[in-house]
């Protein structure tokens, strides 16, 4: 077995002392990914919001979700219990109003995908991340299964939207589905799959 692999399965809560290195985690798996690309298109204006981007929605996790981390910092998933109201998306939403403000693809890109966001009871995996470098050794696989094994045990269906056709084939390989037909970003996006898996799909 591949030893990241290995060491994945010490998965514990993020801790608020964790949150500067998860964000940082989070910016440098997501910088080049397409939809980051389509948000920043020119890369200083990246480089300086990226990062704050992807911290509010790390700090909505951790405040009304589940933030959880790889015991070694190199993974990281933000779920969202989408059973009850609120879920937390909402104050996601108001703790990214100070993030670029001006750059309307920021509340753009949750408008398109709260379109579609289904209404039935879900756990949302609103991003996963591994550290470039460490990716395609299982981590990130064997961070969602911990997951999945939940919402199997609790029979709750699982909800995302893959930003790149990479990231769709690796969730496809846990059972996910597409969910209708993908979104796409205003002005020349990329698309997106919006994607669910039932209990037991993977």
């Amino acid at each position: 077995m591949d030893a990241g692999a290995r060491d994945v399965r010490a998965v514990r809560p993020v801790r608020e002392e964790d949150l500067p290195g998860a964000r940082e985690l989070l910016h440098a798996a997501f910088r080049t990914d397409p939809v980051s690309r389509w948000i920043f298109p020119e890369e200083e204006r990246r480089e300086t919001w990226h990062p704050l981007l992807f911290g509010a929605f790390l700090e909505g996790a951790f405040r009304y979700g589940t933030a959880e981390m790889t015991a070694d910092g190199v993974g990281v998933a933000l779920w969202f219990d989408a059973r009850a109201e609120p879920v937390g998306l909402d104050e996601t939403g108001a703790l990214l109003d100070a993030v670029d403000p001006g750059n309307p693809r920021v509340p753009g890109i949750g408008a398109v995908t709260g379109e579609v966001h289904p209404h039935e009871p879900h756990a949302y995996l609103q991003a996963l991340a591994v550290r470039p470098g460490l990716q395609s050794r299982g981590i990130g696989g064997a961070l969602l299964r911990l997951a999945l094994d939940r919402c199997d045990k609790e029979e709750l269906p699982a909800y995302l939207e893959a930003s790149s056709e990479r990231s769709r084939i690796f969730y496809e390989r846990h059972g996910f589905a597409p969910r209708g037909t993908p979104l796409v970003l205003p002005g020349g996006g990329p698309p997106m799959w919006p994607m669910w898996r039932e209990p037991g799909g993977g």
